[in-house]
């Protein structure tokens, strides 16, 4: 097995195993314990690892042992992987990733600082394309037909990135109700209990809003300018990103007309007007425990 310089010969049994495990039979002239444990039939288990090199001085060296002698073992290799685990728990974290924590005018004041730029270079390139293509040399023509394109796929970035954002919500409430005195009579009633309630007076509007932000309760009036409440509560109920946000109605219509589309439409309950502001304390209940 050993010739006269000192080094290993490799046998059959040692390619088979590496072979098999992908593992060195022999690593720097010493037969590894992963063989021998191979050789006993003992299980080895495959990993797929890169071999990290650390080169340190020995002033480095001797700190950390020190340091080590008064924080417990905590040897290079482990070192390594808690390093690597905080980066990506960290880098998960970082702003990169944290745009759906912004609220929506920090959204909105970003796309249109990054819009209104790229308004102006594509609008240009298009408009030398569309109308004085024949009075530009080849050159000129190629690098105008370049910018366009590329002002393009930065449109579609931006769009990407910005516009299907869905922030965390600023208020708790998301009212869908076009009468303006019962919109602030609300807002103050949530507002009295420490939550927040944001009014909008049409369907159409009130979809638009949950297209950027998920609140935790929506109360929505039957009886809208544009679209019926029961639709909208359908369509809210149907959509995977929404159907878990509780829905109540809030209405003059009859209790028993309500009643009879309860489960058409998958609302959760409904609060009839006039009402008292004892009928919202079941309201109140749900937020406290989102």
């Amino acid at each position: 097995m050993s010739n006269n310089n000192n080094t290993i010969d490799k046998t059959d049994e040692m390619k088979k195993y590496e072979k098999e495990t992908g593992r060195y039979a022999i690593w720097r002239g010493n037969i590894t314990e992963g063989f021998r444990k191979w050789q006993k039939g003992e299980k080895v288990y495959q990993r797929d690892k890169e071999r990290i090199s650390l080169y340190v001085s020995d002033d480095t060296k001797s700190k950390w042992l020190e340091y080590t002698k008064s924080n417990g073992e905590l040897t290079i290799s482990k070192l390594i992987r808690e390093a690597v685990a905080a980066f990506i728990v960290n880098k998960s974290n970082s702003p990169d990733h944290k745009l759906s924590k912004l609220n929506p005018q920090t959204i909105s004041n970003i796309s249109h600082t990054l819009k209104e730029p790229l308004t102006s270079i594509k609008g240009y390139s298009q408009l030398l394309l569309e109308n004085y293509r024949e009075k530009l040399n080849n050159q000129v023509l190629e690098t105008v037909k370049n910018i366009f394109e590329q002002s393009l796929l930065l449109e579609k970035k931006i769009i990407n990135i910005l516009d299907n954002i869905k922030v965390e919500s600023e208020y708790d409430v998301l009212l869908i109700e076009d009468d303006l005195a019962t919109i602030r009579l609300i807002t103050s009633i949530f507002d009295s209990k420490g939550f927040k309630c944001k009014g909008v007076v049409s369907g159409s509007k009130g979809l638009e809003e949950l297209g950027n932000t998920i609140p935790k309760m929506i109360l929505l009036d039957i009886i809208l300018p544009d679209l019926s409440g029961y639709d909208i509560c359908k369509t809210i109920k149907s959509d995977k990103e929404w159907a878990n946000i509780p829905v109540f109605f809030l209405t003059a219509i009859a209790g028993t007309e309500v009643e009879k589309n309860l489960d058409n439409t998958k609302a959760d309950g409904y609060i009839l007007k006039p009402f008292n502001f004892s009928d919202f304390e079941i309201i109140f209940d749900i937020l406290k425990k989102s």
